[in-house]
């Protein structure tokens, strides 16, 4: 079984920046890739960000220039860093790693942008 725990949300003016950790434990060698997702009041949940163990990254076109994914040497915590936030922004923030069986998600973090 894996575990992940966020953490680095907050609130923010808009053009502000946050740092999202997300720390993964238990069976990680079984963990294909990362990534991290969103999800706003009355809307779908969306992929934001992903990497693979090969540290290859995918960011959505909404975020694109603006947010980065990363992950430390271990393997074992990924990073979203957010820089010029928007209002539209605003929505929890969930980890997300997956294996070829299975997926896991982690309890989510608030990011809250003002205008």
């Amino acid at each position: 079984q894996v575990q992940l725990v966020e953490s680095g949300g907050g609130l923010v003016q808009t053009g502000g920046s946050l740092r999202l950790s997300c720390a993964a434990s238990g069976s990680t060698s079984r963990i294909a890739g990362m990534g991290w997702y969103r999800q706003a009041p009355g809307k779908q949940r969306e992929l934001v960000a992903y990497i693979s163990r090969n540290d290859e990254t995918n960011i959505a076109d909404s975020v694109k220039g603006r947010f980065t994914i990363s992950r430390d040497n271990a393997k074992s915590t990924v990073y979203l860093q957010m820089n010029s936030l928007k209002p539209e922004d605003t929505a929890v923030y969930y980890c997300n790693a997956h294996g070829w069986a299975h997926e896991y998600w982690g309890q989510g973090t608030q990011v809250t942008v003002s205008s």
